[in-house]
Protein backbone atom coordinates (compact mmCIF):
# COMPACT_ATOMS: atom_id res chain seq x y z
CA UNK A 1 0.00 0.00 0.00
CA UNK A 2 1.25 3.45 -0.67
CA UNK A 3 2.02 6.17 1.44
CA UNK A 4 -0.85 9.20 1.75
CA UNK A 5 0.59 12.37 2.35
CA UNK A 6 -2.50 13.71 3.27
CA UNK A 7 -2.47 11.16 6.37
CA UNK A 8 1.10 11.37 7.60
CA UNK A 9 2.54 14.12 9.11
CA UNK A 10 6.28 14.66 11.22
CA UNK A 11 5.01 14.99 14.51
CA UNK A 12 1.58 13.35 15.37
CA UNK A 13 -0.13 15.34 18.02
CA UNK A 14 -2.17 14.26 20.80
CA UNK A 15 -5.74 13.46 20.76
CA UNK A 16 -8.48 16.53 21.84
CA UNK A 17 -10.61 14.18 22.72
CA UNK A 18 -13.55 16.67 23.64
CA UNK A 19 -16.81 14.74 23.85
CA UNK A 20 -16.41 12.52 21.14
CA UNK A 21 -13.42 10.96 21.76
CA UNK A 22 -12.10 8.41 24.80
CA UNK A 23 -8.28 7.42 24.95
CA UNK A 24 -7.94 4.91 27.70
CA UNK A 25 -3.88 5.23 27.13
CA UNK A 26 -2.44 8.15 24.97
CA UNK A 27 0.89 7.41 23.16
CA UNK A 28 3.46 9.70 22.59
CA UNK A 29 3.99 8.69 18.97
CA UNK A 30 1.46 6.41 17.66
CA UNK A 31 2.22 4.09 14.74
CA UNK A 32 -1.71 3.50 13.64
CA UNK A 33 -4.72 4.45 15.63
CA UNK A 34 -7.77 2.21 16.64
CA UNK A 35 -10.90 4.24 16.50
CA UNK A 36 -13.84 1.65 18.19
CA UNK A 37 -17.35 2.01 17.90
CA UNK A 38 -19.75 0.32 20.18
CA UNK A 39 -22.71 -1.55 19.32
CA UNK A 40 -26.34 0.21 19.82
CA UNK A 41 -26.69 1.38 23.68
CA UNK A 42 -22.71 0.67 24.07
CA UNK A 43 -20.35 3.25 25.96
CA UNK A 44 -16.83 3.57 24.94
CA UNK A 45 -15.89 2.14 28.16
CA UNK A 46 -16.39 -1.04 26.78
CA UNK A 47 -12.87 -0.68 25.06
CA UNK A 48 -11.50 0.75 28.54
CA UNK A 49 -9.17 -2.40 28.84
CA UNK A 50 -8.21 -2.96 25.54
CA UNK A 51 -4.86 -1.12 24.69
CA UNK A 52 -3.27 -3.98 26.88
CA UNK A 53 -3.55 -6.36 24.62
CA UNK A 54 -2.77 -4.29 21.39
CA UNK A 55 0.88 -4.10 19.68
CA UNK A 56 3.27 -1.29 20.67
CA UNK A 57 2.65 2.03 19.10
CA UNK A 58 -1.20 1.24 18.78
CA UNK A 59 -3.23 3.78 20.45
CA UNK A 60 -6.77 3.17 20.39
CA UNK A 61 -9.54 5.77 20.24
CA UNK A 62 -12.80 5.08 21.32
CA UNK A 63 -15.70 7.08 20.06
CA UNK A 64 -18.42 8.28 22.89
CA UNK A 65 -21.93 8.67 20.93
CA UNK A 66 -24.24 11.14 22.67
CA UNK A 67 -26.60 9.78 25.14
CA UNK A 68 -24.35 8.35 27.52
CA UNK A 69 -21.31 8.93 29.99
CA UNK A 70 -20.72 12.59 30.37
CA UNK A 71 -23.28 13.09 27.10
CA UNK A 72 -26.37 11.99 28.63
CA UNK A 73 -28.81 14.55 27.92
CA UNK A 74 -27.47 15.47 24.30
CA UNK A 75 -29.59 15.44 21.45
CA UNK A 76 -29.61 11.70 19.96
CA UNK A 77 -29.51 10.42 16.68
CA UNK A 78 -31.90 8.83 15.27
CA UNK A 79 -30.92 8.37 11.33
CA UNK A 80 -26.89 7.01 10.22
CA UNK A 81 -26.26 9.57 7.76
CA UNK A 82 -26.08 12.95 10.33
CA UNK A 83 -24.52 10.71 12.61
CA UNK A 84 -21.61 9.73 10.01
CA UNK A 85 -21.24 12.83 8.66
CA UNK A 86 -20.68 14.53 12.47
CA UNK A 87 -18.08 11.52 13.20
CA UNK A 88 -16.43 12.49 10.02
CA UNK A 89 -16.08 16.10 11.96
CA UNK A 90 -14.35 14.43 15.04
CA UNK A 91 -12.39 12.38 14.13
CA UNK A 92 -10.65 14.87 11.82
CA UNK A 93 -7.59 15.34 13.88
CA UNK A 94 -7.12 11.83 14.37
CA UNK A 95 -5.62 11.56 10.05
CA UNK A 96 -2.12 12.32 11.02
CA UNK A 97 -1.59 9.02 10.81
CA UNK A 98 -3.25 5.81 10.03
CA UNK A 99 -5.96 4.51 11.14
CA UNK A 100 -7.64 1.20 11.61
CA UNK A 101 -11.44 1.35 12.44
CA UNK A 102 -13.53 -1.36 14.56
CA UNK A 103 -17.31 -1.74 14.92
CA UNK A 104 -19.40 -3.89 17.20
CA UNK A 105 -22.96 -4.38 15.60
CA UNK A 106 -24.50 -1.07 15.18
CA UNK A 107 -20.77 0.17 15.44
CA UNK A 108 -19.71 -1.96 12.38
CA UNK A 109 -22.53 -0.12 10.45
CA UNK A 110 -21.17 3.17 11.36
CA UNK A 111 -17.41 1.71 10.62
CA UNK A 112 -18.46 1.28 7.42
CA UNK A 113 -19.98 4.05 5.86
CA UNK A 114 -17.82 6.45 7.51
CA UNK A 115 -15.26 4.45 5.23
CA UNK A 116 -17.59 4.89 2.30
CA UNK A 117 -17.80 8.45 3.38
CA UNK A 118 -13.92 9.00 3.53
CA UNK A 119 -13.32 7.64 0.29
CA UNK A 120 -16.16 9.89 -1.41
CA UNK A 121 -14.33 13.04 -0.18
CA UNK A 122 -10.77 11.50 -0.08
CA UNK A 123 -10.85 11.46 3.04
CA UNK A 124 -8.33 8.85 5.14
CA UNK A 125 -8.42 5.49 4.34
CA UNK A 126 -8.42 2.65 6.80
CA UNK A 127 -5.59 0.67 6.86
CA UNK A 128 -7.94 -2.09 8.10
CA UNK A 129 -11.90 -2.31 8.63
CA UNK A 130 -12.80 -4.88 11.61
CA UNK A 131 -16.72 -5.45 11.40
CA UNK A 132 -18.22 -7.63 14.22
CA UNK A 133 -21.29 -9.00 14.81
CA UNK A 134 -23.28 -7.34 11.98
CA UNK A 135 -24.79 -8.98 8.84
CA UNK A 136 -23.36 -7.76 5.85
CA UNK A 137 -25.40 -4.10 5.00
CA UNK A 138 -26.66 -5.41 1.36
CA UNK A 139 -28.95 -8.71 2.77
CA UNK A 140 -32.33 -7.62 3.54
CA UNK A 141 -33.31 -7.98 7.05
CA UNK A 142 -36.39 -9.92 8.27
CA UNK A 143 -36.38 -8.56 11.97
CA UNK A 144 -39.17 -6.31 12.85
CA UNK A 145 -38.05 -2.66 14.13
CA UNK A 146 -37.17 -2.43 17.84
CA UNK A 147 -37.53 1.30 17.79
CA UNK A 148 -41.15 1.65 17.54
CA UNK A 149 -42.39 -0.63 20.05
CA UNK A 150 -43.84 0.24 23.44
CA UNK A 151 -41.48 0.56 26.54
CA UNK A 152 -42.41 -3.09 27.79
CA UNK A 153 -42.26 -4.91 24.66
CA UNK A 154 -38.57 -3.52 23.81
CA UNK A 155 -37.44 -4.11 27.13
CA UNK A 156 -39.00 -7.84 26.19
CA UNK A 157 -37.00 -7.84 22.94
CA UNK A 158 -33.71 -6.72 25.38
CA UNK A 159 -34.39 -9.56 27.59
CA UNK A 160 -34.77 -11.86 24.45
CA UNK A 161 -31.57 -10.36 22.66
CA UNK A 162 -29.09 -10.53 25.47
CA UNK A 163 -26.09 -8.57 26.35
CA UNK A 164 -27.65 -5.78 28.43
CA UNK A 165 -27.61 -6.55 32.17
CA UNK A 166 -30.11 -7.25 34.23
CA UNK A 167 -29.88 -5.15 37.00
CA UNK A 168 -30.13 -2.42 34.38
CA UNK A 169 -33.86 -4.12 33.14
CA UNK A 170 -35.37 -4.10 36.78
CA UNK A 171 -34.21 -0.71 37.49
CA UNK A 172 -36.99 2.13 36.49
CA UNK A 173 -34.75 4.73 37.38
CA UNK A 174 -32.09 3.85 35.13
CA UNK A 175 -34.63 2.53 32.07
CA UNK A 176 -36.16 5.81 32.29
CA UNK A 177 -32.57 7.25 31.51
CA UNK A 178 -31.48 5.77 29.35
CA UNK A 179 -33.77 3.67 27.23
CA UNK A 180 -34.47 6.61 24.68
CA UNK A 181 -30.65 6.51 23.79
CA UNK A 182 -31.28 2.54 22.84
CA UNK A 183 -34.42 3.28 20.73
CA UNK A 184 -32.53 6.22 19.03
CA UNK A 185 -29.34 3.55 18.43
CA UNK A 186 -31.96 0.86 16.83
CA UNK A 187 -33.89 4.09 14.89
CA UNK A 188 -30.05 4.53 13.06
CA UNK A 189 -29.90 1.13 12.01
CA UNK A 190 -33.82 0.58 11.00
CA UNK A 191 -34.01 3.45 9.13
CA UNK A 192 -31.18 2.89 7.46
CA UNK A 193 -30.98 1.70 3.74
CA UNK A 194 -28.14 0.57 2.01
CA UNK A 195 -26.83 1.96 -1.55
CA UNK A 196 -25.18 -0.01 -3.99
CA UNK A 197 -21.65 1.40 -4.73
CA UNK A 198 -18.15 0.77 -5.80
CA UNK A 199 -16.41 -1.96 -3.61
CA UNK A 200 -14.16 -0.32 -1.24
CA UNK A 201 -10.42 -1.09 -1.57
CA UNK A 202 -9.66 -1.40 2.13
CA UNK A 203 -8.86 -4.68 4.37
CA UNK A 204 -11.52 -5.89 5.31
CA UNK A 205 -11.86 -8.44 8.52
CA UNK A 206 -15.58 -9.73 9.51
CA UNK A 207 -15.48 -11.11 13.15
CA UNK A 208 -18.50 -13.36 14.40
CA UNK A 209 -19.66 -15.48 17.80
CA UNK A 210 -20.04 -19.21 17.04
CA UNK A 211 -23.05 -18.99 20.02
CA UNK A 212 -24.34 -15.44 17.89
CA UNK A 213 -28.22 -17.09 17.46
CA UNK A 214 -28.67 -14.05 15.49
CA UNK A 215 -25.54 -13.58 13.24
CA UNK A 216 -24.09 -16.43 11.64
CA UNK A 217 -21.42 -17.16 8.93
CA UNK A 218 -23.81 -17.34 6.02
CA UNK A 219 -24.52 -13.67 7.14
CA UNK A 220 -20.73 -12.26 7.60
CA UNK A 221 -19.26 -13.98 4.53
CA UNK A 222 -21.38 -11.18 2.24
CA UNK A 223 -18.84 -8.99 3.78
CA UNK A 224 -16.67 -10.33 0.97
CA UNK A 225 -18.23 -8.67 -1.71
CA UNK A 226 -17.95 -5.01 0.04
CA UNK A 227 -14.02 -4.96 -0.81
CA UNK A 228 -11.44 -5.47 -3.68
CA UNK A 229 -8.74 -5.49 -0.64
CA UNK A 230 -8.41 -9.00 1.46
CA UNK A 231 -10.79 -10.14 3.23
CA UNK A 232 -10.64 -12.83 6.11
CA UNK A 233 -13.62 -14.40 8.41
CA UNK A 234 -13.62 -15.33 11.46
CA UNK A 235 -15.82 -16.97 14.03
CA UNK A 236 -14.89 -16.63 17.85
CA UNK A 237 -16.18 -18.65 21.01
CA UNK A 238 -18.95 -16.79 22.55
CA UNK A 239 -22.50 -15.64 21.34
CA UNK A 240 -23.78 -11.58 20.11
CA UNK A 241 -21.69 -9.80 22.96
CA UNK A 242 -18.14 -11.97 22.72
CA UNK A 243 -17.25 -8.65 22.77
CA UNK A 244 -17.33 -7.84 26.56
CA UNK A 245 -14.73 -10.63 26.83
CA UNK A 246 -12.05 -9.67 24.60
CA UNK A 247 -8.54 -11.39 26.13
CA UNK A 248 -8.80 -14.85 25.25
CA UNK A 249 -9.64 -14.72 21.66
CA UNK A 250 -10.52 -11.66 19.78
CA UNK A 251 -7.98 -9.32 21.15
CA UNK A 252 -4.94 -11.14 20.17
CA UNK A 253 -6.64 -11.45 16.78
CA UNK A 254 -6.80 -7.72 16.20
CA UNK A 255 -3.19 -7.64 17.62
CA UNK A 256 -2.40 -9.73 14.33
CA UNK A 257 -4.40 -8.08 12.21
CA UNK A 258 -3.09 -4.25 13.37
CA UNK A 259 0.30 -5.58 13.36
CA UNK A 260 -0.10 -6.93 9.81
CA UNK A 261 -1.49 -4.16 8.10
CA UNK A 262 1.05 -1.23 10.09
CA UNK A 263 3.69 -3.53 8.13
CA UNK A 264 1.58 -3.45 4.89
CA UNK A 265 1.47 0.53 5.34
CA UNK A 266 5.08 0.94 6.45
CA UNK A 267 6.32 -1.18 3.27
Amino acid sequence: MSRDPQRLSASPRPIDGGRWLFVPRPVVRPRLRLVCLPYAGGSATLFSSWPAGLPAGVELVAVQLPGRGKRIGEALFTQLEPLVAALDTALAPLADVPLALFGHSMGALVAYELTRRWRGHGGPRPVQLLVAARAAPQLASDHPPLHTLPDAELLVELRRLGGTPEGFLENRELIELLLPTLRADFAVIETWRHVEDEPLATPLTAIGGLADRGVGVHDLEPWRALTTGPFSLHMLPGDHFFVHDPQPTLLPLIRRLLTSATTRWLA
